[in-house]
């Protein structure tokens, strides 16, 4: 396990387009099926990175909590399914049903929307407000795997606030950290 960090890609910047395949739906997700939402939430994550098993659940109740709020949340993996096979789609769809995930959990084989995104590791966390201009990238709280912080989510619940309310996020952004994503050779 390679820990990395997000790039923390340049505030301001505008979200990628991506149409990507829902893994539980089987439907094609676009960047502009969350126009007129007041934020967009892109996660990229997989099955079996131990820092993305210790914080699903909590990704999994931000989507609860953030259900009916102008809020688009996408998830997406990234990573090369030869040398990690339980990221599969198939891998991918059994996570999001048991968790219960409300967002949409997209495969992105060819790796080129990682790249677009400057994705780093999973999870990689990116906000963009309704202009589809990103605000906040980093953590999701300061919780890590055996630092006995609790998964709260509070950095990024912090950001996604700040941007319904019509405020920017605060400054003081600090990266996420996680298993690097696997890229094809």
């Amino acid at each position: 396990m390679a820990l990395t960090e997000s790039t923390m890609l340049e505030l301001g910047t505008t979200a990628p387009d991506f149409a990507l395949t829902d893994v539980v739906k089987g439907k094609t997700v676009r960047r502009d099926d969350f126009r007129g939402q007041k934020a967009l939430l892109v996660m990229f994550i997989c099955t079996h990175c131990p820092y993305v098993k210790h914080v699903e659940k909590g990704l999994a109740a931000l989507g609860k909590d953030y259900a009916g709020q102008p809020v688009g949340i996408v998830a997406i993996s990234s990573n090369d399914i030869t040398t990690h096979p339980d990221d599969s789609p198939a891998g991918l769809k059994k996570q999001a049903e048991t968790l219960g995930f409300r967002f949409p959990y997209l495969y992105d084989e060819t790796q080129a929307v990682a790249h677009a995104y400057m994705a780093a590791c999973t999870p990689d966390l990116f906000l963009f407000d309704d202009r589809f201009r990103l605000v906040y990238r980093g953590q999701l709280d300061a919780s890590r795997p055996g630092n006995g912080i609790p998964v709260t989510g509070e950095d990024l619940r912090a950001a996604i606030d700040a941007v319904l309310a019509g405020k920017p996020p605060l400054a003081d952004q600090r990266p996420s950290m996680g298993c690097n994503i696997k890229w094809k050779a």
